[in-house]
C-alpha cells in the first residue's frame, strides 16, 4: 500500500481534526461537552489556512475539516436508515457521506475564501474567519430547511464562553470560538494587543456574573413527571407489541401519577384520538378535568381531509383541550423534499407529508407557569423559539421539549440533543425539561446546568421540581424582534470591510 504523499498529509491532518471535533461537543464515552478540544482542533485548521496561499487548496482543506466533523458527529443517522428504515447498509452510508459531504461545501466556501481575500495583518485575519465561519454555520443551519446539529458553539455550554449565550445565543459563541482558535495561536507568537484581546475574552463574562444580578427572576416551582417509555423503535409502531405497551403504560402513569404536571414524550400515545381503544381518551379527560394535575401528551392529531401534525395535547381542569403543532419538520421524516421521494421509498418507515403548526404558537398556562413546548428538533432553532418572546407579558417561564429519538439507538446523539436543550437554556434563562422515550429525559436549570436525569434506555418516572423564570436575557430582546438578521449583517460587514481595503477585489 503506498505511502501518502506530502500533499495529501495536510488533508489527512485537516480530517482528524475534524473527527475530534466532533467529539467536542459530547464524547461517546461520558457524553460530556470539551470546550478547550473544540478550540484546538478548529484551530488546527486555522493554522493550515495560514500556511497556505492557494483558494484552492484551503477550500480542500475546509472540506476535509467539514466533512470528517460532520460524518463524525451524525452518523448515527445510519441506524435510522439502515436497521430501522431497512435500507441496504451500503446506500445508508452513502447517504451519510453524501449529506456530510453536501454541507461541508459551505465551509469549503469560507475557507476559500478566507485565503483568496489575503488580508495582511494578523488581527483582521482571525476577525476575517470569524465571520466566514459565522455565515458558513447560519447557512448550514438555515438552508434548505436548516440542520446546525453539532454546531461549533455547543461545545460550549460549559467553559469560559458559555457566559456569553445570553447575550449572543449560539451563533455568536461560534463566532467568538472561531475567532479565538485563529487569534490564541497569533497571540502565543507574539503581540501584547493580541494577548490582551484574547484574555478580555476569556475573562469579561466571568468578571460580568460575579457583579451582576441575574437579567431573570423566579416564578414560584413546579412540581413534574416525565415520562420514559423507552419502546423499542422497531416495535413502537406495531398494534401488537409497541402500541399495545406505550398504551398501557403511560395510560397507567397519566392515571396514577400525583405530580402536579405529568409529561409524556412524543408520540407517547402513537394513535390518533379516535383510533385509540373504546373509552381509553375520554377517561384520560375525565382524569384531568379536575383536582390538581394537568398533563402534556405528544400523539398525532388530524385527519385524512385536514391532514396529520406531530403535536401535545394539554390537558388541565375547567379548560378545553390545549393544543400545539410541531413547525419544524424532519427532512425525510415527517415531509418528503421535492424530488426525493425516491428515496423514502427504499427505506420501510411510516413516513408522511405532516402539516406544520405556526412559529410563536402559545405556551401552556398551569399553575402560574407558561410550558412553551417543541417536539423532538425544534430546540436546535433557538431563533424559533425565540419567537415566543416578542410579547414579554406572554414570554415562557420554562421550555418542555418532548422527543422520541430511539430511531438513533443508545448512540452520542442522545447526548447531543442533551447539549442542544442547555445552549437553549443560557440563551434564555429558562428551565428546560425533556420528557424522551429513551433519554436523556432530564430537569435543566436556567444556568443550563443538568439537576436530574433517568438513565437512557430504562422504563421510568423522573420525578423533580422546576423553578420558572420571568425576564429577558439580551438575545432573547433582539432574536424575537430581528432574527438572526443582525449576524448575518455582521458577518457580511466585516467581508464587505475586508474587501474594500483588500487589493484583490479593489484592483490594480
Amino acid at each position: 500500500m503506498a505511502e501518502p504523499g506530502p500533499r495529501a498529509w495536510p488533508c489527512i491532518l485537516s480530517a482528524g481534526a475534524g473527527v475530534a471535533h466532533a467529539l467536542a461537543m459530547a464524547a461517546p464515552w461520558d457524553g460530556q461537552p470539551r470546550w478547550w478540544l473544540q478550540l484546538v482542533m478548529l484551530g488546527v485548521l486555522a493554522w493550515q489556512l495560514e500556511k497556505t496561499t492557494s483558494w484552492k487548496r484551503a477550500a480542500g482543506l475546509g472540506w476535509c475539516f467539514a466533512a470528517a466533523w460532520l460524518c463524525g458527529t451524525f452518523w448515527w443517522l445510519y441506524i435510522s436508515m439502515h436497521t430501522y428504515g431497512g435500507l441496504p447498509a451500503t446506500i445508508a452510508a452513502l447517504a451519510v457521506l453524501a449529506l456530510g459531504g453536501a454541507l461541508a461545501l459551505v465551509y469549503a466556501a469560507a475557507c476559500g475564501l478566507h485565503v483568496k481575500l489575503a488580508i495582511e495583518r494578523p488581527a483582521g485575519r482571525a476577525v476575517q474567519f470569524a465571520a466566514l465561519w459565522l455565515m458558513a454555520e447560519l447557512a448550514r443551519g438555515n438552508w434548505f430547511t436548516g440542520f446546525g446539529w453539532g454546531g461549533t458553539g455547543y461545545a460550549h455550554v460549559e467553559g469560559p464562553l458559555a457566559a456569553y449565550a445570553g447575550w449572543v445565543g449560539v451563533y455568536g459563541v461560534t463566532a467568538l470560538a472561531a475567532w479565538l482558535s485563529m487569534a490564541i495561536p497569533q497571540a502565543l507568537a507574539g503581540g501584547i494587543w493580541m494577548r490582551g484581546m484574547v484574555l478580555a475574552v476569556l475573562v469579561l463574562p466571568a468578571l460580568y456574573h460575579l457583579n451582576q444580578m441575574p437579567v431573570t427572576k423566579e416564578t414560584g416551582r413546579l412540581q413534574v413527571a416525565l415520562l420514559q417509555g423507552n419502546i423499542p423503535q422497531d416495535e413502537k409502531f406495531q398494534q401488537g407489541t409497541g402500541v399495545r405497551t406505550a398504551l398501557r403504560w403511560y395510560g397507567e402513569q397519566l392515571e396514577e401519577n400525583a405530580a402536579q404536571l405529568v409529561v409524556a414524550p412524543e408520540t407517547a400515545l402513537p394513535l390518533l384520538p379516535k383510533q385509540l381503544p373504546a373509552g381509553y381518551w375520554d377517561a384520560l379527560i375525565r382524569r384531568y378535568s379536575q383536582g390538581a394535575q394537568a398533563a402534556l401528551i405528544g400523539m398525532p392529531l388530524g385527519s385524512l381531509s385536514e391532514g396529520y401534525t406531530n403535536s401535545a395535547v394539554g390537558l388541565s381542569p375547567g379548560r378545553p383541550a390545549w393544543r400545539y403543532d410541531k413547525h419544524h419538520l424532519v427532512p425525510f421524516g415527517e415531509f418528503i423534499p421535492p424530488g426525493f421521494r425516491w428515496f423514502t421509498e427504499l427505506m420501510h418507515i411510516p413516513l408522511g407529508d405532516f402539516g406544520r403548526g405556526p412559529i410563536g404558537q402559545a405556551s401552556f398556562e398551569w399553575r402560574g407557569q407558561r410550558l412553551a413546548l417543541n417536539i423532538c428538533y425544534e430546540d436546535l432553532f433557538g431563533e424559533e423559539l425565540g419567537a415566543r418572546f416578542a410579547d414579554t407579558k406572554q414570554a415562557p417561564t420554562v421550555f418542555v421539549n418532548l422527543s422520541n429519538i430511539a430511531w438513533f439507538g443508545n448512540t452520542v446523539a442522545i447526548d447531543q440533543h442533551l447539549q442542544i436543550s442547555r445552549m437553549r437554556s443560557l440563551e434564555f434563562e429558562r428551565p428546560f425539561v425533556r420528557a424522551t422515550n429513551t433519554g436523556a429525559t432530564a430537569i435543566i436549570d436556567h444556568r443550563g446546568q443538568v439537576i436530574a436525569t433517568l438513565p437512557r434506555h430504562t422504563r421510568g418516572v423522573l420525578l423533580g421540581e422546576v423553578d420558572g423564570r420571568e425576564g429577558q436575557t439580551l438575545y432573547s430582546r433582539w432574536v424575537s424582534r430581528l432574527g438572526l438578521w443582525p449576524l448575518w449583517f455582521g458577518g457580511l460587514g466585516v467581508l464587505l470591510l475586508v474587501a474594500y481595503r483588500n487589493k484583490w477585489l479593489k484592483g490594480p
